[in-house]
């Protein structure tokens, strides 16, 4: 008798266990919504290291040591970078290096934020741009911020409060301007 009660009373719980699983369901869209609604990233990556490439030529390299990933915004989806990033875009034999210490990128737009200690390098021409803030159009390539920046050459310093300029550092266009240019007496 007493092994029937214990054998009904396995079976009842092997029972409630199993219709427990089959009732679980997890719908993507759901998870989705849930994560977006306490402001939870769909997805997180450590030490993450990612190469765009076009037509098979590498054109940039991303490097960071955190990425959160808020792909699952309907409106603005985006990716937080909350402990800096490296980015090297190639342009031929030409790269410029870009790191901060936080950054946003916004998928739908293709802008990004970058800030915190801002520095961009164009290795071939040896130019440095410094700010704190740096706004980056990707479709137009080019850089914009109206912070405080140092813009160094081999040969001028500029200071200023506001700026824009090409992915290059090329063609820029400086406000509230003073340094040390060098110029050409005619």
């Amino acid at each position: 008798m007493k092994t029937t009660v214990k054998i009904l009373q396995r079976s009842i719980v092997s029972l409630i266990s199993v219709a427990m699983l089959f009732s679980c369901a997890n719908n993507t869209q759901e998870v989705r919504d849930f994560l977006a609604s306490k402001n939870l990233p769909i997805g997180i990556a450590k030490d993450a290291f990612h190469v765009y490439k076009d037509s098979g030529r590498i054109t940039s390299k991303l490097s960071t040591p955190l990425l959160h990933d808020f792909s699952n915004r309907k409106a603005h989806p985006y990716n937080e970078f909350p402990k800096g990033i490296k980015i090297i875009n190639f342009d031929g034999k030409d790269s410029v290096t870009i790191t901060g210490d936080y950054a946003l990128t916004y998928s739908k737009t293709s802008v990004s934020e970058i800030v915190g200690n801002v520095v961009v390098l164009n290795h071939k021409e040896n130019s440095k741009l410094e700010t704190s803030q740096l706004l980056w159009d990707q479709n137009t390539a080019y850089f914009f911020s109206e912070k405080a920046f140092t813009l160094s050459t081999l040969k001028d310093t500029i200071y200023g409060v506001g700026f824009e300029c090409k992915e290059d550092l090329s063609k820029h266009l400086a406000k509230k301007t003073t340094g040390k240019l060098l110029t050409k007496e005619e």
